[in-house]
């Protein structure tokens, strides 16, 4: 049975880049669309060229695509001016695009509002703006700002600016849920309606994701006849994000209700890069990733409870949707005192380490793993710990050095200039294994364990290299009991700047910055094991 074709169109770059924060470079859009690129969008949107320097200079060339058309964003021309007098409409028109996307009010309110002109007149513009990009032989698209609220408003006129656009020769015709507050049944009614006016084959969908319904939008509008979806990866947009291309392809793919209606350009080969695209952005953008995104995030396939462990050890498929392998990712069965032996086993298998469910030192692990978290360790969002928790028990890890002593110091008081300003101060005695002499090291921060994990990593001797490139990235502190005495739990993001892995260690202690330290050393340790450092 032949499948219908659906057209994936991507505007992290152009949509994606008003999102609060975000600032890319053209060497960031560069990596980011050779990324879509790879995992088979039909669509790159870049920018808006002429609008500012960076989309200009990204638009002076065309990027060595394998099969995306290289998309440009603009406007339609001016009501009151020939096409070749629109400074805008020209620069899009001159860049080196294969294809043009330009912005039309649907709705006539915002005709009326925001740009003063008749209604009329904004058709006329629409139709001198596509005409004028089918004489250049590009393919021109028209997005429909504001059509779902426009319908509402005025049904026939929004009808009237997607059929000017398609009889002007568009290829397609982009409804848009420009406020984001459209609903998915209005969605399915409304695209079903301009169906009637502008073939499905030539109808494309837009959605923003301000009541949480911008993926379910975008797959109803598939079913109502449209066969473009735009998006961004991992939902970048503005206010509240885009339609996230992270979950609708996948789910393209891999339910049947569209893969057995749709293909996409999107193989299955290509679908198992989808979690490495999603964390490249992430990487740009340095944020953590969304540990709990569908599809692609770190808990997306993770289990806690040990009787779903145990269920997803016999058959993957009695607690998972989809195999994670086949978006690129990962199961994990998490350690914790809500687990059994089976998540044990799991967590061991994942990193390496081949145990007999009947080895007593399984057992013995579990009842460790019991105990600590009765004691306030958490392993659930820390597998650098527990992996060096197993290791110890295996006798895994050696001794690389051995903290003495330590001091914090925090001064508040008045700077050179007379301004009040707080000074935090670490130093660190280390025993580096073998030597006699110990290591003094001295560290400055802009807080005691900031100025502590200076200290610790400034000077580690012959191990100093393999930390180089690690970094402090996050730091999360959870009070476990009340009063002054409170027992604290700290969690540490790690990460190695020359590769960009991620670790997560945890530590606990009465004193916060005891249990900070204890955080840190594992977090050392684990990148030495991990490096397979040898001892002296």
């Amino acid at each position: 049975m032949t499948r219908e074709r659906l057209y994936l169109f991507d505007t992290t770059l152009r949509d994606g880049a008003q999102t609060t924060g975000v600032d890319f470079s053209v060497d960031d859009k560069r990596r980011i669309a050779a990324v879509l690129d790879e995992l088979g969008v039909d669509y790159v949107e870049g920018g808006y060229p002429g609008a500012n320097p960076t989309d200009t200079e990204f638009f002076s060339a065309r990027p060595a695509f394998k099969t995306a058309r290289f998309t440009a964003f603009g406007m339609t021309k001016r009501a009151g001016r020939s096409v070749s007098n629109d400074p805008g409409l020209q620069a899009v028109l001159q860049s080196a695009a294969d294809s043009i996307c330009l912005v039309a009010k649907a709705w006539d309110y915002h005709v009326r509002v925001a740009l003063g002109i008749s209604n009329d007149e904004n058709l006329e513009s629409i139709d001198q703006s596509v005409r004028a990009i089918a004489e250049t032989q590009r393919e021109a698209m028209i997005d429909c700002e504001h059509f779902f609220d426009g319908w509402k408003g005025n049904r026939d006129y929004a009808l009237a600016v997607a059929r000017t656009a398609y009889e002007a020769g568009a290829r397609w015709v982009v409804l848009c849920d420009t406020n984001g507050g459209t609903l998915p049944h209005e969605v399915e009614r409304i695209v079903a309606d301009v169906a009637n006016v502008v073939p499905g084959a030539h109808l494309g969908i837009h959605t923003h994701n301000d009541t949480e319904n911008a993926v379910a939008n975008s797959l109803m509008a598939v079913r109502a006849g449209c066969r473009q979806i735009q998006g961004t990866l991992n939902g970048l947009g503005e206010r509240c994000g885009n339609a996230n291309l992270t979950s609708i392809i996948p789910t393209l793919l891999l339910k049947s209700e569209f893969a057995d209606r749709f293909e996409t350009r999107v193989t299955p080969s290509r679908l198992s890069r989808l979690t490495h695209a999603s964390r490249v952005l992430d990487e740009i953008l340095n944020q953590a990733p969304d540990r709990h995104a569908p599809y692609v995030g770190e808990s997306a396939f993770a289990t806690k409870a040990g009787i779903h462990a145990s269920a997803i050890v016999k058959d993957p498929e009695t607690y998972e949707h989809v195999p994670p392998e086949s978006v690129g990712n990962e199961r994990r069965l998490l350690v914790s005192k809500q687990a059994g032996k089976s998540n044990i086993l799991a967590a061991l298998e994942r990193i390496g380490i081949d145990l007999d469910k009947d080895d007593p030192r399984v057992g013995q692990l579990y009842e460790d793993v019991k105990s600590r978290e009765a004691q306030g360790y958490s392993y659930e969002a820390a597998d650098a710990s527990f992996e060096l928790l197993a290791r110890r028990a295996l006798g895994e890890v050696p001794r690389y050095f051995s903290v003495d002593s330590f001091r914090v110091m925090v001064e508040r008081r008045h700077n050179a200039i007379g301004k009040l300003v707080t000074v935090s101060e670490a130093t660190v005695k280390v025993f580096i294994n073998g030597d006699a002499e110990p290591l003094w090291s001295v560290g400055e921060g802009n807080g005691p364990v900031n100025a502590l994990d200076r200290a610790l990593r400034k000077d580690l001797g012959r191990y100093q290299r393999f930390l180089d490139g690690v970094e402090l990235v996050d730091y999360k502190v959870r009070i476990l009991t009340g009063g002054t005495e409170a027992v604290t739990r700290v969690l540490v993001e790690s990460l190695d700047t020359t590769t960009g892995d991620r670790w997560f260690t945890v530590g606990v202690s009465p004193n916060i910055i005891d249990a900070s330290f204890e955080a840190l050393l594992d977090s050392i340790n684990y990148k030495l094991v991990k490096s397979r450092a040898e001892v002296a």
